[in-house]
């Protein structure tokens, strides 16, 4: 029996899981395609290298190598705010490239390069992650809390790739490479799949770009001239008068009710930039916007409950949730109950006042 080496078996099964997300064709997956498709080659150019160690392989790998925190990177700050690829991250793929190419003159430390940018880009997205004042923007609401954890999982295996690039050197150094296919089987069959699965999270998480038909360039100009102090610290009556602007339009308008409302959209419709809502939220309440909008699509489910005989479905749909698994997170959350148990505890007592 024919025994494929491990880094194909992934190559193959990245691919096919690209060419899936190609062909959804989603507006928010061609980052994620593009970064899955760059996997699966490196990992095509790894098993490739140790199988038959050919020069070219060897020149290849660092540069792919390279590559793949910076993507990792670009698929997760679009999610965050919309900005062209900023140039200075080309920086270090040029430098391993030139690096790979004149190693035979100067043999310069790329192992190290490569650990350090692993750990930098890491450290970026854990740090992204945490900061409440930078919320992904462009990710559905109910979403962004698995958004994040994504962000952080991502961050960590980028972490945890950058450890087995240290393990390959000191295995090089003092073991003369004994180890390295056993190093590699680790990063291959956990690390790169995980990542992969992270980045999938992120962009299936990203609400479709729409611009509001009742957007006019007016209130473009408006949102655009606001950007220009939204990271500076807010008054307390520019707090309130943020809060109360965005619960009219939630009460009035039911915006919450839209299953991909995002913090960017919620901001278009407001004509308040992005992180004055997401700060004045967390000043007044003390919770992130997702979980605030959250709670008027629960007071919504609660009234459905209540008054009508909706299956769970029916009801979670209908308050602008898109999973059932993040309806009975946030309903349990809000109220401490099930959805079902809330329906019956109310029929109980409705019953209770009608015996009385």
């Amino acid at each position: 029996m024919i025994a494929i080496p491990l880094p194909f078996v992934v190559a193959l099964l990245l691919s096919i899981l690209a060419i899936l997300l190609f062909l959804r064709r989603e507006e928010t997956t061609p980052s994620a395609f593009v970064f899955i498709a760059l996997c699966a080659l490196t990992t095509t150019v790894v098993g490739l290298r140790w199988s038959f160690d050919y020069p070219l392989f060897r020149l290849i790998q660092p540069i792919l190598a390279s590559c793949i925190p910076v993507t990792a990177w670009y698929c997760f700050s679009i999610a965050h705010q919309p900005h062209p690829f900023k140039i200075w991250h080309l920086l270090p793929p040029v430098f391993v490239t030139l690096a790979s190419f004149t190693y035979p003159f100067w043999q310069p430390p790329l192992d190290p390069v490569l650990t350090l940018l692993y750990v930098a880009y890491g450290a970026a997205l854990i740090r992204a992650s945490y900061k409440t004042s930078n919320l992904p923007e462009q990710v559905r609401l109910s979403d962004i809390d698995n958004a994040l954890k994504a962000e952080r999982i991502a961050g960590a295996m980028l972490l945890m790739s950058a450890m087995i690039d240290g393990a390959v050197a000191i295995d090089y150094a003092f073991f003369s490479g004994d180890h390295i296919l056993l190093i590699l089987t680790i990063s291959h069959a956990v690390l790169l799949p995980v990542l992969v699965i992270a980045v999938i999270m992120m962009s299936l998480s990203m609400a479709p770009n729409h611009r509001d038909a009742s957007q006019n360039d007016e209130q473009s100009t408006t949102i655009a001239a606001s950007k220009d102090k939204s990271n500076q610290p807010l008054s307390t009556d520019e707090v309130n008068d943020i809060v109360h602007k965005i619960d009219v339009l939630l009460t009035t308008k039911d915006v919450f009710l839209d299953p991909d409302l995002s913090l960017d959209r919620l901001a278009r419709k407001a004509c308040i930039p992005a992180r004055q809502i997401s700060a004045a939220i967390n000043q007044c309440y003390g919770r992130n916007i997702s979980q605030v909008v959250n709670e008027y699509r629960i007071e919504r489910a609660k009234q459905l409950l209540i008054s009508t005989n909706k299956n769970i479905t029916q009801v979670y749909l209908d308050s602008g949730f898109q999973t059932k698994s993040n309806f009975h997170r946030e309903f349990s959350r809000v109220t401490g109950q099930t959805p079902s148990a809330f329906r019956h505890s109310m029929q109980d007592s409705t019953q209770t006042r009608s015996n009385e």
